[in-house]
């Protein structure tokens, strides 16, 4: 919902529009204001009253965090042919494995595949986003990166199946296009533009759904993918609903914050 809507609004929300809003996806007051105390705990949030309103601002470290997300979520473009990889090679010491934990989580959730131990493997098109990754986590000191050229025994589409489990991911992406393949339908056969609050909710559940997808996919080149790949299909779904609902409900949310305003204004 911050995400996708906050920074759109100047980058603050009126706490009551949160929870109204919230409420509309079958979520309590009680799980919102809990949300929004771990995320200002996290430093994403600060409190902020706006026209005596209470309200809640997007940190500038959270509009670093959401930039970067947005840059892999809605990521269209398709990747290029098999070339070269970028290769991170680690060592850690045991007094900080802590940190090594940490360092194989980032790689993982950039979309790295894990070769060996302490060798891990992606696409080029991920190298600025692991270089700000290893910087900006302090870990510089530990990890080598390089760019490799693949010319091992076997077909590379067999070792990336060692490297990646493209079947779990490709499970996921079916399950997306099952679950939001009626959601497109429905307001395709509109006729006209759809609901605010329709599109609002719909908009916030499947952007909730799809947007760990991105993370989990490394971007492989074509030719190494399993032949009818559901990524393709369920980013053409994804950016088609994109592109229908998020104009309309961006629309309701502002709606729900005019109402509120006027409320206000009235009262003695």
């Amino acid at each position: 919902m911050l995400g996708a809507f906050g920074r759109r609004l100047g980058g603050w929300v009126a706490v009551a529009d949160l929870i109204e809003l919230m409420q509309e996806l079958d979520i309590s007051e009680q799980a919102v204001r809990a949300s929004v105390s771990r995320l200002k705990k996290r430093g994403f949030l600060t409190a902020e009253r706006v026209d005596g309103q209470a309200g809640y601002r997007l940190t500038p470290q959270a509009e670093v965090i959401l930039e970067r997300g947005d840059r892999r979520i809605f990521r269209s473009s398709k990747p290029p042919a098999e070339g070269d990889w970028i290769i991170v090679v680690f060592s850690v010491p045991e007094t900080e494995r802590e940190r090594r934990h940490v360092l194989r989580s980032r790689l993982s959730w950039l979309g790295f595949g894990n070769a060996a131990p302490g060798v891990w493997i992606a696409p080029p098109h991920l190298e600025d986003e692991t270089r700000e990754m290893i910087e900006a986590e302090g870990l510089s000191e530990y990890v080598a990166l390089f760019r490799s050229r693949y010319v091992g025994l076997s077909g590379i589409t067999e070792a990336a199946a060692h490297w990646w489990d493209l079947g779990a991911l490709e499970q996921l992406y079916e399950a997306f296009i099952d679950a939001f393949t009626p959601v497109a339908r429905r307001h395709n056969g509109m006729g006209h533009p759809p609901d605010a609050g329709a599109a609002f909710a719909d908009y916030v559940r499947m952007l909730t759904y799809w947007r760990v997808l991105p993370f989990l996919d490394p971007g492989l080149p074509p030719e190494i993918l399993p032949r009818n790949w559901g990524g393709e299909r369920a980013t053409a779904l994804f950016m088609r609903l994109h592109a229908t609902l998020t104009g309309p409900a961006l629309q309701h949310v502002q709606q729900v914050g005019e109402r509120r305003k006027r409320v206000s204004s009235d009262r003695p």
